[in-house]
């Protein structure tokens, strides 16, 4: 079985809701270099595993020795003290401990989700924003994504941290964002990018602000922007063309991987 590449804490709610037999794994204390660090959760039952503490030999002896307690009506909390050496198959060559807790109310209340990577207001919900989406939708983040036109956004459910919002005039919305979100500008109109960046740069909060384009779109906006009275050092803040230097092609796919990656490598400095 795959595991899910990570657990939310609405999932672990939905196994508790339908009474769903299953021990939360949690990483605890570690040394050296391990596959994830610590407060990595994994939830795992007799049948269904979500989220991933690595991947690897050790997760798979994990797997096998929660569904070993649960087979067994093994009830109590215990701790795996692992060494990653070769006799686990391994050669990270750290160590860490593994916590094994019942699914319970009381576990969940004392689980700590970790916060978001980034939290994004995503404007477009064309090609480009629909593969942003898909890049989007197992990392640990959450994503507003925006639209005039309702009927862009996918028929299919998305995951939990994903929320779609169809308004007009889309530039409006731009208010309900929180200070150091992300903005990802790609819509199907010039006219409305321009709008878009006006209200993000006016709100002077932005943690990120991306703009899709090249470097012509670039200079003509930073003309029209300078002009309803933004300053150099603001639109020097914002990141048009997007997407990680080096990285060549227009395939949504190819440019959804690249800038997510940049918000990722952003959000690390």
């Amino acid at each position: 079985m795959i595991a899910a590449p990570e657990l939310s804490l609405a999932t672990a709610e939905a196994w508790l809701a339908r009474g769903e037999a299953a021990l939360l794994l949690r990483v605890g204390a570690t040394r050296g270099s391990v596959p994830r660090e610590q407060g990595t959760t994994m939830l795992v039952s007799a049948s269904e595993v979500a989220g991933t503490i690595g991947g690897g030999h050790l997760e798979w002896q994990a797997i096998a020795r929660a569904r070993e307690a649960l087979a067994q009506g093994r009830a109590e909390p215990e701790v795996w003290s692992v060494s990653l050496g070769p006799s686990l198959g391994q050669c990270c060559g750290g160590a860490l401990s593994l916590h094994f807790e019942p699914l319970s109310t009381q576990s969940l209340a004392a689980w700590a989700s970790p916060p978001p990577r980034f939290r994004l207001q995503l404007y477009g919900a064309g090609h480009v924003g629909r593969a942003i989406v898909q890049a989007c939708a197992t990392l640990p983040c959450t994503v507003r994504w925006l639209d005039e036109r309702d009927a862009e956004f996918p028929a299919a459910p998305l995951p939990a941290h994903i929320h779609t919002v169809a308004a007009q005039p889309l530039e409006d919305e731009v208010a309900d964002a929180q200070p150091g979100d992300f903005h990802l500008i790609l819509t199907h109109s010039h006219a409305l990018d321009l709008a878009l960046a006006h209200a993000v740069l006016q709100r002077g909060d932005a943690g990120w602000l991306g703009l899709i384009g090249s470097a012509t779109k670039r200079a003509r906006f930073e003309h029209r922007l300078a002009e309803r009275g933004h300053s150099p050092e603001a639109l020097a803040q914002m990141v048009c063309p997007i997407g990680l230097p080096g990285i060549s092609g227009k395939e949504p796919g190819v440019i959804a991987a690249s800038v997510v990656a940049q918000m990722l490598l952003h959000r690390g400095t």
